[in-house]
């Protein structure tokens, strides 16, 4: 299955902030991930970028050691609106951010 560029919703038990730390060290070292959000309150990690959904999610069950539940997966393929919508979702809900930033730059 070739990756395409996607945005996925995944459901998380995120516990404590040290959770969050793990995450994020994680999905920093995924190269194929260009953004992430961890939403502790929701316990919901979404992440954007180039990749197979499903790889993504054994990827953190394997390192976290905790079931991963995708809610939801939107593929883009390429057009300059979705990119612009997929810009949007990455940025709303600032109360709600945890860690929200570009990787790789």
């Amino acid at each position: 299955m070739a990756a395409k560029y996607c945005c996925m919703v995944m459901r998380l038990n995120v516990d404590c902030n040290g959770c969050c730390r793990k995450i994020r060290r994680i999905l920093l070292n995924m190269k194929e991930i260009e953004t992430h959000l961890v939403e502790k309150q929701q316990r919901k990690v979404s992440v954007c970028g180039r990749f197979v959904p499903a790889d993504v999610a054994i990827k953190m069950r394997k390192k976290m050691n905790r079931r991963v539940e995708i809610l939801e997966i939107q593929e883009f393929d390429g057009s300059t609106e979705q990119m612009e919508q997929k810009a949007m979702i990455t940025t709303c809900r600032p109360h709600q951010v945890y860690c929200l930033k570009p990787l790789h730059e």
